[in-house]
């Protein structure tokens, strides 16, 4: 077996056999297949696809290039929860305690942000205290005794991927759904969950701005964990605006308690629900989505999902008084208003220009090496369909300097506003399960 010869099939339109792909996989990690025969291989998969028999193989073989978590000695069915990424995306930190009150356990590996888009880790670390490092038998004994435990991804999980990744980057082969989608379900795989819930964004924030390229998305990454034995469902959501009003790491902690004790934005409210509803009925914890949904409303109305934030807060080493009072939480030092230059009504908030709005302001990292300010970031005050006045906030930058002129004057540009009403997208586009897609 030649890697040129595999690199003439699939650009002719081939199907890969399993012994193919790992063949390619393997010689490309011990360093047989050079980059450049790798990328043609990539452009030639980018240009004539893979069938989902291929991706599933695919996935398998990047899995298999590295350490995976056993998650066994844990009791009961393990959920896990990704996002293709987005800005203002809190799920993950309103979503664990959440569904770990109903008794589901989530043991969760998370990543940290880069560019526009913010990362689990970064913010759980803006808890004083909060630690993200936990042996493995940390790991799993927290998740049996309180449900929940997050800890940042092992360097050692899917290095085949890390590789491919790295190159996809710099030889134009990154928009790939077969890479993007065994990318994305090899990490989900090896971190040991039983059943995964994916939330796929779509529009101008999102990795996948056209709403057809996020259906197609989701059911390939649907059709790879139904294929290797995950149950799998998709939800496909908007990321035209920012999910929720705060974007920065401390500024989300906040909300994400606000969500929790019933208080919340109503959009992340309501895709946690969506999310968390998926979550219960793949742990078999709710007959139905419309019976998790109840349970997951009735613990955000009890307290019960605060109290476990509260319990996960504490059992990783933070101040878990931040619950009760915030302002523990990093602050930035200026509080300056985005004011907005006519009346009318908000019909756009471009979430990609707030998330490198944001980045600027030091909240998001440039490259993988850059420090990050954990206090800074941007509360949005308006967004789609919301009246505003002439010199009314649109937003109000946090910030650890006095000079942001430039982000304020980019900040307001995120803004149209319109004379007539607009109304906000819907949130949820649909979904994707085994049995087929529903839109609406």
């Amino acid at each position: 077996m030649r890697a040129v010869d595999l690199i003439r099939k699939k650009r002719d339109g081939g199907t890969h056999t399993a012994e193919e792909l790992r063949f390619l996989i393997q010689g490309y990690v011990a360093g047989r297949i050079p980059d450049y025969q790798m990328a043609a291989w990539a452009m030639a998969v980018y240009f004539r696809g893979m069938t989902d028999e291929e991706t599933a193989y695919l996935t398998q073989e990047l899995v298999a290039s590295g350490e995976t978590v056993d998650l066994s000695p844990i009791a009961g069915v393990k959920v896990d929860k990704h996002s293709t990424g987005g800005v203002g995306d809190t799920t993950t930190l309103v979503l664990g305690p959440l569904v770990a009150s109903a008794g589901v356990p989530v043991a969760k590996m998370s990543g940290r942000g880069l560019g526009h888009t913010g990362g689990t880790i970064d913010k759980l670390e803006s808890i004083p205290g909060f630690t993200t490092e936990l042996t493995p038998q940390q790991f799993v004994d927290q998740v049996n005794r309180i449900k929940l435990a997050v800890v940042g991804q092992s360097a050692k999980l899917t290095p085949a991927d890390k590789l491919l990744y790295a190159l996809r980057d710099v030889t134009a082969t990154v928009e790939s759904i077969p890479l993007i989608a065994s990318s994305v379900m090899s990490k989900k795989i090896a971190a040991g969950a039983d059943a995964i819930v994916l939330d796929v964004k779509t529009g101008e924030g999102a990795f996948m701005r056209e709403e057809a390229d996020a259906f197609a998305l989701a059911r390939a990454m649907v059709a790879i964990g139904e294929r290797l034995g995950r149950r799998t469902v998709a939800v496909v959501s908007d990321m035209s605006q920012p999910l929720g009003y705060a974007v920065g790491n401390a500024l989300e902690v906040r909300e994400a308690i606000d969500t929790l004790a019933g208080r919340g934005p109503a959009d992340l409210t309501e895709l946690c629900l969506v999310l968390g509803a998926h979550m219960l009925v793949l742990a078999g914890a709710a007959p139905d989505l419309e019976a998790a949904r109840a349970i997951l409303t009735r613990n955000i109305e009890t307290g019960a999902a605060l109290e476990a934030f509260r319990r996960f807060v504490a059992a990783q080493g933070g101040d878990a008084r931040i619950v009760d009072e915030p302002d523990r939480l990093p602050q930035a030092a200026h509080q300056i208003p985005v004011l907005a230059p006519k009346r009318g009504y908000v019909s756009r908030v471009a979430a990609r220009e707030v998330g490198e709005c944001a980045m600027l302001l030091g909240a998001g990292r440039e490259t993988k090496e850059s420090a990050i300010d954990l206090a800074v970031g941007v509360v949005l005050r308006k967004k789609v369909g919301d009246r505003v006045e002439a010199g009314e906030p649109l937003a109000v930058i946090h910030a650890n300097r006095p000079d942001v002129d430039a982000v304020a004057a980019r900040l307001v540009r995120a803004f149209a506003i319109s004379d007539e009403p607009a109304f906000p997208p819907p949130l949820v586009r649909g979904r994707v399960t085994e049995e087929g897609e529903v839109r609406g």
